[in-house]
């Protein structure tokens, strides 16, 4: 799941990029709207968390402007913008969900979660394929309720499979999810964490769709 984070205060940013970033999330961060635009173009975000007071561009116009170029981005606005009037404006434009400064971290992990099985074919914090679950919260994975262990990687992919059960996601499109923007991927990557996931998994519960990619689902174990 990739993110755009658009803040301003960068002793904030760089907290949040280390928290987003435990939370297994692909975090590109801006810090006015300028270069909130460029990277929402170039990295194709899933979600955004924008701060409203942003010192070139209006937070409220900017959201605006994000939903044209991104219209299924989801967005959280992060702000300290606490007026009933700011809140208003910011939905009618398009936002997703708000959150006021100060806020706790663990709040917005789990308005995030929400944002992402929005994005994804889940409903709830446990995603369940088959013998498979896959517990959002707390990032664990058990097959027949015997615990996996898996790699970051590992359990990022197969979050992103189950995710989408049923939906064929391309080569290109895992590799959005498991990496950031202008990071360098070798050409076979995903086919190794495909590879080293199946030896975990039961026979078969990945299926490679020839020339298109992968997919999961219960009909498939």
């Amino acid at each position: 799941m990739k993110l755009l984070l658009v803040e301003d205060d960068q002793t904030l940013a760089r907290a949040l990029l280390q928290a987003l970033k435990a939370e297994d999330f692909v975090v590109e961060a801006a810090i006015d709207g300028k270069s909130a635009l460029s990277l929402c173009r170039a990295m194709v975000p899933d979600i955004a968390i924008l701060d409203l007071g942003l010192p070139d561009i209006d937070g409220v116009a900017l959201l605006s402007k994000l939903r044209t170029v991104h219209r299924s981005l989801a967005i959280l606005v992060l702000t300290a913008r606490d007026g009933i009037t700011d809140k208003v404006a910011a939905l009618d434009a398009g936002a997703d969900d708000y959150l006021i400064k100060p806020f706790e971290t663990a709040e917005l992990m789990a308005r995030l979660r929400v944002l992402a099985r929005r994005l994804g074919t889940a409903d709830s914090a446990i995603i369940e394929v088959g013998p498979l679950k896959v517990n959002l919260s707390n990032h664990s994975v058990s097959c027949d309720d015997e615990p996996l262990a898996l790699t970051r990687r590992e359990y990022m992919l197969l979050k992103a499979l189950v995710e989408s059960a049923g939906r064929v996601l391309t080569k290109e499109v895992l590799e959005q999810r498991l990496y950031g923007w202008g990071e360098e991927v070798a050409s076979n990557t995903i086919e190794v964490h495909i590879s080293n996931l199946r030896k975990k998994l039961p026979e078969k519960f990945i299926r490679t769709i020839r020339g298109v990619g992968y997919t999961v689902g219960k009909d498939q174990v």
